[in-house]
């Protein structure tokens, strides 16, 4: 479902009633998220390079820095981010100076004097539905966790999906105390471009988050809403197995979306 990149191209991976005001970033319309798996012991490290190095470099060579996670429970040591670009075509000279960049490998060989602190590299090309909300970078006045929920349609019916979300999920979400961030699709071209959906919510907590969920599946609005999109269908919009999945996040202390 993922598409895994060599680990030589180290150099590439909105909310509804904001918090706080919103930064003046312009975001793409191509999102890139990216994964990355860090050794044993080693996400500190890569934490750090981002904080001092990465971030700041990406900005020179024109990749706009949108949101960095790390899970609440990272059995993986994984680090979750968020960029955009104009377009393909963009990214990939943005990325091609950033590799070249002097700063970019002393800043890369200082971080690795005392090992390799980059396992996998995972990545997905996103673009918003015409649902979404803007993908405002902002700070909330208090801090907060975000869920990262990634949908698996059943064949043909990410349409209905995205109908069901755009006429009755978002505002259900809002009814029982979520905030919807933004949605994406996979861009058109890219593998499972037909069948995932992707999005961002934000909530005072995790377990603030569960409780909302909790009473949202049991809104006889929400039940209603998911009978009728599930006969129209002809079934379940989600796959069975691995169809809807749920990551809590926390916005790492450099992160622009907070």
């Amino acid at each position: 479902m993922r598409r895994l990149l060599p680990l030589l191209v180290l150099a590439p991976l909105c909310a509804t009633a904001p918090d706080a005001p919103a930064d003046d970033v312009k975001v793409g319309p191509l999102v890139e998220m990216r994964v990355y798996y860090a050794p044993e012991g080693k996400l500190d490290a890569l934490n750090a390079r981002f904080r001092n190095h990465t971030l700041k470099l990406f900005e020179k060579h024109g990749i706009t820095n949108l949101a960095y996670f790390t899970p609440i429970d990272n059995k993986e040591n994984k680090l979750v981010y968020f960029v955009s670009f104009p377009s393909k075509e963009a990214r990939a000279a943005s990325f091609k100076a950033f590799g070249a960049d002097p700063d970019w490998k002393k800043a890369a060989a200082d971080s690795e004097k005392g090992g390799k602190i980059l396992t996998k590299i995972e990545s997905r090309f996103l673009t918003a539905t015409d649902y979404s909300p803007a993908f405002k970078i902002e700070k909330g006045k208090e801090a907060r966790v975000f869920e990262l929920r990634t949908y698996t349609a059943t064949k043909d019916n990410l349409g209905h999906l995205n109908d069901r979300f755009k006429n009755h999920t978002m505002k259900l979400f809002e009814k029982h105390g979520m905030t919807n961030v933004v949605y994406w699709n996979v861009a058109k071209g890219e593998k499972d471009a037909d069948k995932m959906l992707i999005y961002l919510l934000a909530h005072k907590s995790k377990e603030a988050g569960l409780k909302s969920f909790d009473t949202f599946r049991k809104d006889e609005a929400w039940l209603a809403a998911r009978k009728a999109s599930e006969e129209k269908a002809g079934g379940s919009l989600t796959e069975p197995k691995g169809g809807v999945l749920s990551e809590y996040l926390v916005p790492t202390d450099y992160s622009p979306l907070k």
